[in-house]
């Protein structure tokens, strides 16, 4: 089957989200949504979401999943509000439980805060399936970025977080806590697995150098031929070592600290104190 899929661009984050639809009804499922958020003010906003909730309206769509590819460091998501607004199951990859016990610690959270998944809806493992209407979807799990990650296989598409990137700009970096680049490159294989002509999408696009505009959708042929770090003639020792040395070259996303303190908690922020104020954490020299 071959799912419609409906892209949304969100250039301050370089963020893609994708509405994915069940071609022979309204079903439809919201991956990796956006809330936008400025952090010198700190302040959020909704113009993203409501883009998407606008479309959602027009097709009068029936949302019946928020997918999470990961815990997003760049990004904060927009799922609860969606929830609230077009409603959908919120899902993530039952991993989650451990980037919720590491960053628990790094933002000292408590005891308070759940470690166990329960803020999501649906934690899927490697090789569970989910319906988007008559469609199925598969689960993948391919950790290395983050512990948690998921690709979703729907029908010919396959939406991969960011295990992947176009073919010109490589793959993910695997320096944040519980990445690893030998467990990406096992989990990209997985990935590469899929017939040639499976349609990937990514969930960021940087313009690679040479390269005019953005791009999210690819091939598995295509990555396998013509992606810099993972394609024909890189081999794992090569791809490791490559990997480990760009990223330690690497700074932090600009939105990795407000990002996973709402993200771990599926897109919530934390707790209101006894005044109704909600406040995000800065931890100091741990990330």
């Amino acid at each position: 089957m071959k799912p419609d899929v409906t892209a949304f661009f969100d250039e301050a984050t370089n963020t893609v989200s994708y509405v994915v639809k069940d071609p022979s009804g309204r079903a439809c499922a919201i991956i990796d949504s956006v809330l936008d958020f400025d952090y010198a003010s700190g302040r959020t906003d909704t113009k993203s979401a409501d883009e998407i909730i606008a479309f959602i309206e027009a097709g009068d769509l029936d949302v019946q999943w928020l997918l999470e590819t990961h815990v997003h460091a760049d990004h904060l998501s927009a799922a609860p509000y969606l929830q609230e607004r077009v409603g959908g199951k919120i899902g993530i990859g039952d991993r989650i439980q451990v980037v919720q016990d590491t960053f628990g610690k790094v933002f000292n959270e408590g005891t308070e805060f759940q470690r166990d998944g329960s803020q999501f809806d649906r934690l899927f493992a490697q090789g569970d399936t989910f319906m988007i209407g008559q469609m199925r979807g598969d689960v993948l799990h391919t950790p290395g970025h983050t512990p948690a990650c998921l690709t979703y296989v729907i029908g010919d598409a396959a939406f991969v977080g960011d295990t992947l990137f176009m073919p010109d700009f490589g793959t993910a970096r695997c320096d944040f806590p519980g990445g690893s680049s030998e467990v990406l490159y096992n989990s990209i294989q997985k990935i590469l697995a899929l017939p040639d002509e499976t349609r990937i999408f990514v969930c960021h696009d940087y313009k690679a150098p040479g390269r005019d505009s953005y791009a999210w959708e690819t091939t598995v042929g295509a990555q396998k031929t013509g992606n810099v770090h993972i394609g024909e003639g890189n081999d794992r020792d090569s791809f490791v070592k490559m990997r480990d040395a760009r990223d330690a070259k690497l700074a932090m996303p600009r939105l990795i600290i407000p990002s996973l303190q709402v993200n771990m908690r599926a897109g919530q922020m934390p707790p209101e104190d006894e005044q109704g104020n909600v406040f995000l954490k800065v931890p100091v020299n741990k990330l």
